[in-house]
């Protein structure tokens, strides 16, 4: 799939050699124990190959993405953005400082990285990367230069890193129709703006105090919802589970806004009073249903997450520099990648048997 991005033939194998070690069942994959998987003495080898060997990690980051698509691609798919933070000690390696993690549900010296995840009923698996810089980082040339950041890399925020992979995605020629997101993006208004010019339709996350311009003025979106007729909620299931079906009660609600941007609200069933709230905005008419499954594929991303970082060694990394924290996260997407198709192809392949089972028995 990638091979072709290695110009030489001895990167060529160290990458390959790399890739098996993160689809081993080594409990730790950092250059060390890929090393021993491989048969090196010392992750000599390894190393260069995330620090030194001549690739084009974004060319291999494309060829991932388009490697899923053709592979898990259906109508029905939904492009995820979310982050996840890389908990790191020292000051050296590109991006990390104290800041808020998710992954840690707290502020942690780390890194964050921003994810394109895609999402259908054939399997998920992340597509595209971003490495989030912090402002102090951005305004120390000094400090950049030394973890490898070149000149021409600027702050960026979430949102706009968001973008930047969303563009990519569409400039492949994907025909993609949804994008969700959390309150980090949804609350951005350039992004939203952004895709609704580029006409990609999304279902995004929003505070409660996102305020909507309605023909009785400015409210904001707990306002609207408090003032909804109770006959308008709807029980649907956002997904499934590990406990079986995610099932919420639902409200959806036209402010009467420019843009015709809507406002869809989940509550809790066994606790009414916790409600969350989502902007929705889509170039054609759309049922209440289809609003809460793009809502509810939010969640597998944490699952894709987890499972990047337990089987294919997302965060198991031991490099400090800019280009190298790239170059190991494609390739463990990679690896993920082909444990998402190869799942996929299986079950493919075992509801095509099944019929035939049941008639032999």
């Amino acid at each position: 799939m990638v091979a072709g991005r290695f110009a030489q033939a001895g990167s060529r194998r160290r990458a390959r050699m790399y890739v098996l070690g993160l689809l081993s069942g080594a409990e730790r994959k950092n250059s060390w124990t890929l090393a021993e998987q491989a048969g090196d003495l010392t992750p000599d080898g390894m190393q260069r190959l995330l620090n030194f060997y001549r690739w084009d990690a974004d060319a291999a980051r494309d060829d991932v993405r388009s490697y899923v698509l053709d592979n898990l691609g259906d109508r029905g798919g939904i492009a995820v953005v979310d982050e996840t933070g890389f908990l790191k000690k020292g000051t050296k390696s590109a991006g990390v400082q104290r800041q808020y993690s998710g992954t840690a549900g707290r502020i942690e010296n780390c890194q964050l990285g921003v994810f394109l995840t895609y999402v259908s009923a054939k399997g998920r698996a992340l597509i595209d990367r971003e490495l989030y810089l912090p402002v102090s980082w951005t305004d120390d040339r000094e400090r950049c230069a030394e973890a490898g950041i070149g000149p021409e890399v600027e702050f960026a925020t979430k949102p706009q890193l968001a973008q930047r992979m969303l563009e990519r995605l569409l400039d492949a020629g994907s025909d993609i129709e949804w994008f969700t997101a959390d309150e980090a993006y949804g609350d951005n208004p350039g992004l939203r703006d952004w895709c609704e010019q580029a006409g990609l339709n999304y279902v995004m996350a929003i505070s409660c105090d996102h305020r909507f311009d309605t023909p009785a003025g400015t409210l904001r979106a707990d306002a609207l919802a408090a003032a909804a007729p109770r006959k308008g909620w709807q029980r649907l299931s956002a997904g499934i589970g590990s406990k079986g079906h995610r099932l919420y009660d639902w409200l959806l609600l036209d402010p009467g806004t420019a843009g015709g941007r809507q406002l869809l609200v989940r509550r809790s069933i066994s606790k009414p009073t916790e409600l969350a709230y989502y902007i929705c905005y889509s170039t054609y008419p759309v049922p209440v249903a289809e609003l809460v499954r793009v809502a509810g594929s939010r969640w597998a991303v944490e699952e894709t997450f987890q499972f990047a970082k337990n089987e294919t060694g997302l965060d198991h990394y031991q490099v400090r520099k800019y280009d190298a924290w790239y170059r190991h996260i494609t390739l463990s997407m990679l690896a993920a990648a082909f444990l998402a198709v190869t799942a996929h192809t299986e079950r493919a392949r075992d509801e095509k048997g099944a019929p035939l089972q049941k008639q032999r028995t």
